[in-house]
């Protein structure tokens, strides 16, 4: 694994892991070699999963789901809320 085990880091290093690994994302696919998208694809999903293993009912935007995007017309604002809900 490269970086620290998302485990170990606190609520702000992951934050800013996970704001630094998507502010790089499409330069790496668009760019990157394949070793260097495979090593961001696991340490993206790492990340991820300890985000929402600590986070299990983070907001969720009701226009960012399946039937959301379904129901939504042009133009529509989602409004948050609490995951499961």
């Amino acid at each position: 694994m490269t970086g620290v085990d998302p485990s170990r880091l606190d609520d702000l290093q992951l934050m800013k892991e996970l704001e630094t690994i998507h502010r790089t994302r499409h330069d790496t696919l668009l760019y990157g070699s394949n070793d260097a998208l495979r090593a961001h694809n696991e340490r993206m999903a790492q990340l991820e999963g300890e985000y929402l293993r600590r986070n299990p009912r983070r907001l969720v935007s009701a226009g960012r789901t399946r039937e959301g995007a379904r129901e939504r017309g042009c133009g529509e604002a989602a409004t948050p809320h609490a995951a499961g809900t």
